[in-house]
């Protein structure tokens, strides 16, 4: 797959950008946090609304310099690493989710979910959990 060919999410529409006050700094800082009346669709389409209307105003936002971090090491290149495709995620691009999978060896399980699959499907998030406990507790000598 090239990932030069995926479709962005539709996240991105959805980011509410406030700047916020950083002591000593010139530039304010900014947090993101995910559009209340946009969050429902876009994170949890197949969790009851009461639950995402919940999850939407009680968020908490996040720094967005932490978009621009590098991670200072990548597990997944020394480690073993699991992970769930969410096929119905409107926030990130399952496609781009398997490309990053694939990339780096993952053991996939897809699940037709939303973004919040671990409250959308809580069991086969569990599945993939115990499937990676005994791969890794069984591999161990």
């Amino acid at each position: 797959m090239d990932a030069a060919y995926i479709a962005p999410s539709r996240l991105a529409e959805a980011l509410v950008l406030s700047p916020y006050p950083v002591e000593g700094a010139v530039e304010p800082g900014i947090e993101v946090s995910v559009d209340i009346d946009k969050f429902p669709q876009i994170l949890g389409g197949d969790l009851d609304s009461e639950v995402t209307a919940a999850l939407a105003v009680s968020q908490r936002p996040l720094g967005a310099g932490a978009f621009g971090e590098p991670a200072p090491v990548a597990a997944w290149a020394s480690k073993p690493t699991w992970g769930i495709v969410a096929s119905g995620d409107k926030a990130m691009n399952p496609d781009m989710r398997r490309f990053g999978y694939e990339r780096a060896g993952a053991t996939v399980a897809e699940v037709d979910s939303s973004h919040l699959v671990m409250l959308a499907h809580p069991s086969a998030v569990v599945t993939v959990i115990q499937r990676a406990l005994r791969a890794a507790t069984t591999d161990r000598t």
